[in-house]
Parts: structure tokens; C-alpha cells; sequence
């Protein structure tokens, strides 16, 4: 749409803040009022709205887009959600290791291992790992665990480890994103070490190369999202 405004500012509102496009509250998609947990947030969320040009392009403001989600979709539906991150723990890309070849095998060990360790010793949730496609059925208490573990964010937190979980395939790259054990780089490595190694063996076309910059840019959103919280 055309930018239809001059003046973006932050505003206190409670124990909260806002943002103003002419002296006028910014709402939501679904036209809720934008309410901010932090300063911080608020001045990311006008610096997004600021740099738009002569139209402004929603795909360009992830900060915006990521409150947005947890005001107008987490925090009307934060059991789906919960629910939702938690059940990766039932298939997580971390617990299932190749057979071979050497390289493989020693690389997702190297990647993968101690994130697990630190989630065992964090968190208290304890995951099996199994080689191969055979599936592992985890115990109902690591993933009860699991799900009391997710459901202690709040709403802004739930959303960006919403996103870092998806876009890692993996819950247990997602809470070290959220809780600072990776950074965005490191998560996105973590969650990318059997396309990495494809990817050197045979190559990586247009199509794929895009598809990751999507995922780390995503990566990077959260990660930042979470540090304005």
C-alpha cells in the first residue's frame, strides 16, 4: 500500500508503549490494538515503519509482523500453539542421526549432542536419539516436560520460538535460540547440518540457496525479537 503517514513515534501507554503514524495508534492486522512489552521493541517496530519508502511493504518490517502474530493469533490461541512446538519434541530433528557416511555422522554428532546435554541439564527433558529412519518413540514424561517447559513463555517469547522451531525444524535448536545458548548463526547451522552436507557433496541449485535465506533470515528475526523483549 502507499505510505499515508510522516511522523512515526513511540508512545507510553500503561505498563506498555506504542506506536503512532501521525499522532495515530498503529493496530494489528486484525485491528488490535498494538500494545509492546518494551521501549525497546517499540523504537524496532517505528524504525521498521520509518524506513518504508514511498509504499510500505509488510515483508519488510519482521519485527512488526512478529508482534503482530502474538497479539492478533498467539495470544487468542496459545494452547494450539503450545501444543503445537512442544509436539516437535516427538519427532525432533536432533534425535534422528544418519547411518552413515563417517563424515555425516560425526557432524550431526558434533552439532547436535550437546544441545541436547544442555537440554537435559536446563531443562530437565531428557530425548532419545536413534540412527537411520527407525522411529524412537520418546517417554511421555521428557515430553510433558517438554511441553510445561514451552507453555512458561509469554505470548511475545511463545511467537518467536513459534518461528525458530519451524524454521529449524527442531524445538530443541528453538528454546537454545530463545534461552541464548545459539546464537542466530549458530541455530541456523544447527538446523541445516544435513543440507550443508548435501549441499557440498552435490551442489545446491537457485531454489534451495533462497529457501535458506529465508529460514536464517526468520532465524534472525526471532533471535532479535527475543533480545527486544
Amino acid at each position: 500500500m502507499k505510505r499515508f503517514y510522516e511522523q512515526v513515534e513511540t508512545v507510553e501507554d500503561g505498563d506498555g508503549f506504542t506506536v503512532t503514524l501521525d499522532g495515530r495508534p498503529i493496530r494489528t492486522p486484525a485491528k488490535a490494538a498494538l500494545r509492546l512489552p518494551s521501549l525497546g521493541l517499540a523504537e524496532a517496530v517505528a524504525a521498521e515503519w520509518r524506513e518504508q519508502g514511498e509504499t510500505v511493504e509488510p515483508a519488510d518490517m519482521p519485527i512488526m509482523r512478529l508482534a503482530s502474530t502474538a497479539i492478533d493469533r498467539v495470544a487468542a490461541r496459545r494452547e494450539e500453539v503450545v501444543d503445537t512446538v512442544a509436539a516437535f519434541g516427538g519427532s525432533d530433528l536432533l534425535c534422528y542421526r544418519a547411518d552413515g557416511p563417517a563424515e555425516l555422522v560425526a557432524r550431526q554428532a558434533e552439532a547436535w549432542q550437546p544441545l541436547l546435554d544442555w537440554l537435559a541439564e536446563r531443562h530437565g527433558v531428557v530425548l532419545s536419539v536413534t540412527a537411520g529412519i527407525v522411529h524412537v518413540e520418546q517417554s511421555a514424561d521428557a515430553l510433558a516436560a517438554l511441553r510445561t517447559v514451552v507453555s512458561a513463555y509469554d505470548d511475545f517469547a511463545l511467537t518467536a520460538l513459534h518461528t525458530a522451531t519451524a524454521a529449524c525444524g527442531s524445538v530443541v535448536v528453538g528454546l537454545a535460540l530463545i534461552d541464548g545458548r545459539l546464537g542466530p548463526d549458530e541455530a541456523f547451522r544447527a538446523g541445516q547440518v544435513d543440507e550443508a552436507y548435501q549441499a557440498e557433496k552435490w551442489g545446491e541449485d537457485s531454489e534451495a540457496a533462497k529457501a535458506r535465506r529465508i529460514l536464517a533470515a526468520e532465524i534472525e528475526a526471532a533471535a532479535r525479537f527475543v533480545d527486544l523483549l
